[in-house]
């Protein structure tokens, strides 16, 4: 049986629910299922098309808006806008609670998903426990301090940078692939994985320097842009590592496909925050969580991004 997944594109948590749905399927579902994954990102308009689905027989969704189509068997997600029309949300419901299972409370879709399938069909989450942790922690922003999150000390910290920065459309499904068997620091250790991660790490560090030379505090945000670095993007602890006071970030940036505007909340500072980050970003089309979120544009609109950026800036700061 062939298993088609979506994940969420560029993103540590997409790439480890994507490990575990596969490796949970083949456990308790059907032990010959063969996978082929496909990335999506967020961008203006809908992310779905009919042309995404292909002739297999299953499709499985992990950390990604919701779709209505008759083809979507499983669907696990997290996000609080999971929904891109209301009239997709009924249909959700419709269905829930039997392939398509979302929790907007939870921190990361990769332990939600480990969850309810050891609840519901018995998989055994343990041999994952390094994998799940990891994405928990990154997708829920638990570290301990600034550091762990900017200076990438730890296996999942490399492959989480890569995932974000890599444009190789075949290396996150290797990776994925690799994950659902092997430990993260055998996989970060794998020559396909150090060759291209050598030159992002060195990326990561120059792109540290230019937020420094750029950001500044505007009330208790800290902003800056980076759209003429031709980049998608960046690492979203970067103002908190230099700008330990501020309670939030607003950074406005633009790769090949969209221009976006970035908005965070400090992890080590959420008991002073007073907004709903996905809220604010729903308003100009885009989504997130309450303590993280996003707005993407078409790449020819980058001064709209720069404007929705100056206004969710004043929003925070009221």
């Amino acid at each position: 049986m062939r298993v088609h997944v979506f994940f969420h594109d560029r993103c540590f948590d997409g790439l480890s629910a994507a490990a575990t749905f596969s490796r949970f399927f083949r456990e308790r579902i059907e032990p010959d299922a063969t996978f082929t994954y496909r990335g999506l990102t967020h961008r203006a308009g809908s992310s779905w098309s009919p042309d995404l689905f292909t002739d297999a027989p299953v499709h499985a969704c992990v950390d990604f808006r919701y779709s209505p189509s008759e083809k979507l068997t499983w669907w696990f997600d997290h996000h609080q806008s999971a929904f891109e029309r209301p009239e997709d949300e009924a249909v959700f419901h419709s269905r829930a609670g039997q392939k398509h299972f979302w929790d907007p409370s939870a921190k990361s879709c990769t332990k939600f998903l480990a969850r309810v399938v050891e609840e519901k069909f018995g998989f055994d989450p343990r041999p994952m426990a390094e994998l799940v942790g990891w994405a928990e922690v990154i997708d829920g922003a638990l570290f301990p301090d600034a550091k762990t999150a900017v200076e990438l000390a730890a296996p999942a910290m490399k492959l989480m940078l890569l995932a974000e920065a890599t444009t190789d459309t075949e290396l996150i499904p290797r990776l994925i692939r690799d994950l659902t068997e092997r430990s993260l620091s055998d996989v970060v250790d794998e020559p396909y994985v150090l060759e291209p991660l050598r030159p992002v790490l060195e990326e990561h560090w120059k792109t540290l320097e230019k937020v420094r030379a750029r950001a500044r505090m505007d009330g208790k945000v800290c902003t800056f842009d980076l759209a003429d670095e031709e980049r998608d993007g960046f690492n979203k602890f970067f103002s908190y590592y230099l700008f330990p006071e501020a309670l939030f970030t607003v950074a406005v940036s633009r790769g090949a496909k969209r221009a976006k505007v970035s908005v965070g909340s400090n992890p080590w500072r959420q008991g002073e925050r007073r907004h709903n980050i996905a809220a604010i970003c729903e308003s100009y089309g885009g989504g997130g969580h309450p303590a993280v979120g996003a707005v993407s544009f078409p790449p020819d609109r980058l001064d709209d991004a720069r404007q929705a950026a100056r206004e969710i800036v004043e929003r925070l700061n009221s």
